[in-house]
């Protein structure tokens, strides 16, 4: 439809269209903020929305044009990419025109179409500043397509026209108005594709106005692949509704199946001149591109050029951060390689290989694998991880899956050393030890039939010292799950002899290999049953930590450190290096949504550990002896609840060391309150041959406490009889004995039992502690009251330092009752007994501000001495005369009034405040 009224200096009729703004979709997504934000806009000169193809930028401002935010109607133009100076003039004096902007007879209309003069803009501009209010013009499509002419006589009469013309400018590019002037006089308003991208809500939003249920993850993955682009949101709404399963659309869908891709092709490619077109196709087999790496993949010069351009023009392409790097919308870079296929059969792989080799030759290690495995030039992959020490990033980092799914497609016939070690470590990745061996099987006779090459590198020699490092890395983490320590110690003597063979400028940018190799060969060590050749190789480890990089052997190696002290019976140590761990992992700031791997319940951590686990997969360990020193401590609620989060992770089955480990701590906590079908259930859980002869040992000891808990004494003696012990008794099976034979009443043979248990350091404490325990029991039974006060305090002495409560509670009535005729001896561990009557007091708190305590009532001091004697809750509740849930309800008033959540810290609390 035509105007009747004025024509174009060509003496073509105008538009009509062009001055009426496009309708309002029924379906729209209202945006508040951003309607208010063109609102508040056109108090100033110039307002622009600048976003891609489908971005939303003339929908939100038909919308605001037909809302009724504007305190004056604005008029409109779409503007034409052809359009000469003079028509573009003329359209605009016809939409003031029918805006009912009345201008003076003097500024005229343009003439030619080429241009206009500087005395026409002069008048127009003189004419706006006179009008009675502002005219509000909105120019749909304003591009770099545009005559600079235009763009610098719309700028003079903005200048100019003070304040009678207010500019909302649309555009796909930046335009060639001089916008850094508008910014630093504070006359612009901006609404760029950051803000017209589409939150959750609003994908949301517009899915239910298409009727749409879709679950929260599902709207996630929308916004993923579409990353808030609205065209392609309403595209994959309309296609969702012809979906059966919208859901399952969203998870299978391919961009270059649905309307989406030719929308892309249409708007974005083909608007593309052919060499750009060319660029594109080429560039879109990276995830980023470097204008260097463009014209690697073009054979041209221009990258530089071009990609500046795609990406001031929102042509799908942006730079990173400010940087010499791009990256394409992940739709269009998928649109664009199905594109490729289809246009240029065979291209592809040839792309992938030439930009595997420029990222290798700029240092751009996985990035270089990734191509070539995408090339399939497996020789090429295999040997940048091989000859750049590397293979640990199948193992471990954030992008081990990434490279492990890289190599999937390897055949395992490719020859060489690299493939073959390639293949060893992703299939210890995916923990198939028979694969990983037979790949290593397969590299040692490459290594061994490979020839050296005519190069000046020798790392790159398929014989030299990188190719034979890596294997006998490989052989030092698959050592573990393949319970050989022999083997495992021979390969990292190998290991440690080659690192002194490599450059080490290389060595400095692998930090990660000699924690890594100490910390599997400890973790080794540990599950073998060497503790303190475990402890020092572990030691080791932690301080071969450090650099960056290393955060993840430095967990593993103190999560195995805390195992080998809980084993040593150094409960406060164990606890400190647990600790440590849960706090290294938690400043790896290791993001759950890339967080996989597997479960770091795994003692010694098996060679499939990633520094992207999860915190409650790395965490495994740390809480399995955290559980564990609870309970010797008698802190049963602490225990369940970090043995819950010890084995509630999922991921691979732990190794039947660990399950064992779980196992009796399960069965300590039911067992102590009164569940012995349960604690028996959960040891009779791990198969013991599974488990190595200390290991069993383990189970039948904890089997044989339950039964004593239970008052089967002979149950439990028949348990250690069906076991053979491992080397002779441990001291653990022997105090169990000793335990089993006075229940019995075999008093001589438990004193013979426990004359086996050596009194020095290496017999852990809570053994020496319990012994002392039972040689007070059996001097009482004999009636040597004096001895059997020494032993107590003997037992005292040595449970103070790592507070063990446990075993008083288990020792029985008489014990206790000594304890509390002796209740100076009998003190927490390590804390004076000198009691003060209640009061409120103040203590700093760890970040240096006091913290006031609440005053004790007197049943709540009263509560809190017994619990300082070591009294159970039903104990105390018999010495106060009250119920076991009155007792409970003091204790939690306790814990709130001292700031604590346990039993031991509410007594140590007390006693630092000067309460007891």
């Amino acid at each position: 439809m035509t105007s009747t009224g004025h024509r174009a200096p060509t003496g073509d009729p105008m538009l009509t269209a062009r001055f009426a703004p496009p309708a309002v979709p029924k379906l729209l997504v209202h945006r508040p903020e951003l309607l208010e934000r063109l609102t508040a806009g056109t108090q100033g000169p110039l307002t622009l929305i600048n976003g891609p193809a489908g971005s939303g930028k003339t929908v939100l401002t038909a919308h605001w044009a037909a809302d009724g935010g504007a305190t004056r109607p604005p008029m409109w133009l779409t503007v034409e990419p052809d359009d000469a100076p003079g028509a573009f003039w003329a359209y605009v004096l016809e939409a003031l025109h029918r805006g009912g902007v009345a201008l003076p007879a003097e500024v005229g209309r343009p003439t030619r179409a080429e241009g206009v003069t500087r005395s026409f803009l002069v008048r127009l501009a003189d004419g706006l500043a006179a009008a009675a209010q502002p005219a509000v013009l909105v120019l749909d499509q304003f591009d770099t397509t545009q005559p600079p002419a235009t763009s610098e006589g719309l700028d003079f009469v903005l200048r100019h026209a003070a304040g009678g013309l207010r500019i909302v400018l649309t555009s796909r590019s930046d335009s060639l108005l001089p916008l850094h002037r508008y910014r630093a006089a504070g006359e612009i308003t901006e609404i760029r594709h950051a803000d017209l991208r589409f939150t959750d809500a609003d994908a949301e939003a517009l899915l239910s106005e298409h009727h749409l249920t879709v679950s929260p993850a599902g709207i996630r993955l929308l916004m993923e692949r579409t990353e808030g682009w609205a065209a392609g949101v309403r595209l994959c709404a309309l296609a969702m509704q012809r979906s059966a399963d919208p859901e399952a659309f969203l998870r299978q869908f391919a961009a270059d199946r649905t309307t989406i891709a030719d929308y892309l092709l249409t708007e974005v490619l083909d608007a593309q001149p052919p060499p750009t077109q060319d660029l594109l196709l080429r560039v879109c087999v990276t995830d980023r591109v470097h204008p260097d790496l463009a014209d690697a993949l073009t054979g041209r010069d221009d990258g530089a050029r071009t990609l500046a351009g795609l990406a001031r023009d929102n042509a799908f392409l942006e730079q990173i951060d400010a940087s010499a790097w791009y990256r394409l919308h992940p739709l269009f870079a998928e649109v664009l390689r199905a594109h490729l296929r289809q246009r240029r059969p065979g291209l592809e792989p040839h792309l992938h290989g030439r930009a595997a080799r420029w990222l290798a030759r700029t240092g751009r290690l996985t990035e270089a694998v990734l191509q070539g495995a995408a090339a399939e030039d497996w020789g090429f992959a295999a040997a940048q991880l091989v000859d750049n020490l590397a293979l640990g990033r199948l193992l471990t980092g954030l992008e081990a899956d990434q490279l492990v799914r890289a190599f999937a497609g390897m055949p395992t016939v490719t020859p060489g050393p690299a493939p073959a070690l390639v293949g060893a470590a992703c299939r210890l990745a995916e923990q198939d030890l028979p694969g990983c061996e037979a790949a290593l099987r397969r590299a040692d006779a490459a290594l061994a039939d490979a020839s050296p090459t005519d190069t000046d590198d020798p790392l790159a020699d398929p014989r030299g010292p990188a190719a034979r490092f890596g294997r006998a890395f490989l052989g030092v983490l698959a050592g573990r799950p393949a319970d050989d320590m022999t083997a495992t110690e021979r390969a990292a003597a190998d290991a440690d002899r080659l690192l002194r063979e490599l450059p080490p400028h290389l060595l400095a940018e692998r930090p990660e290999l000699r924690a890594l190799l100490l910390a599997h060969l400890g973790a080794v060590e540990l599950g073998a049953g060497h503790l303190d050749r475990a402890a020092s190789t572990l030691a080791a480890a932690v301080a071969a930590c450090g650099a960056p990089g290393t955060e993840s052997p430095l967990s593993d190696a103190l999560g195995s450190l805390a195992l080998t002290e809980l084993a040593r019976g150094r409960l406060s140590r164990a606890a400190e290096h647990a600790h440590a761990s849960l706090a290294v992992a938690e400043r790896s700031a290791l993001p759950a949504e890339h967080r996989a791997g597997t479960d770091h319940l795994v003692l010694a951590a098996v060679a499939v550990e990633r520094s992207a686990l999860p915190a409650e997969h790395r965490a495994g360990t740390d809480h399995l002896v955290l559980a564990a020193v609870a309970v010797e401590q008698d802190d049963l609620p602490a225990a369940r609840h970090h043995l819950d989060l010890a084995t509630a992770a999922t991921g691979p089955r732990p190794d039947p060391p660990t399950a064992a480990r779980a196992a009796v701590i399960a069965a300590r906590i039911a067992s102590a309150e009164g569940d012995g079908d349960a604690a028996l259930a959960a040891l009779r859980a791990v198969d013991p041959a599974e488990l190595p002869a200390w290991a069993a040992d383990e189970l039948a000891v904890a089997e044989s406490a339950v039964h004593l808990a239970g008052g089967d004494a002979a149950a439990a003696l028949r348990v250690l009889d069906a076991v053979e012990a491992p080397d002779g008794d441990r001291p653990e099976r022997a105090l169990v004995r000793a335990r089993a034979l006075l229940a019995a009443g075999r008093g001589a043979e438990a004193a013979r039992a426990l004359a086996g248990i050596p009194a020095d350091d290496a017999v852990p404490t809570p053994v020496r502690a319990h012994a002392c325990l039972l040689h007070a029991r059996i001097a009482e039974a004999d009636g040597d009251s004096q001895e059997a006060h020494r032993r107590l305090g003997q037992a005292l002495d040595l449970a103070r330092p790592e507070e063990l409560r446990r075993m008083f509670v288990e020792s029985g009535p008489r014990v206790r009752r000594a304890l509390r005729q002796d209740p100076p001896r009998a003190g927490s561990p390590g804390r004076s007994t000198a009691r003060a009557p209640a009061r409120t007091a103040r203590a700093p708190r760890a970040d240096g501000r006091p913290t006031v305590v609440e005053a004790l009532s007197a049943r709540e001091t009263e509560v809190l001495r017994k619990a300082a004697e070591l009294l159970s809750t039903e104990e105390i509740a018999a010495e106060l005369y009250v119920s076991a849930n009155t007792v409970k309800t003091h204790l939690k008033s306790i814990y709130r009034k001292l700031g604590v959540t346990r039993r031991s810290e509410a007594v140590h609390r007390a006693q630092d405040l000067g309460m007891l």
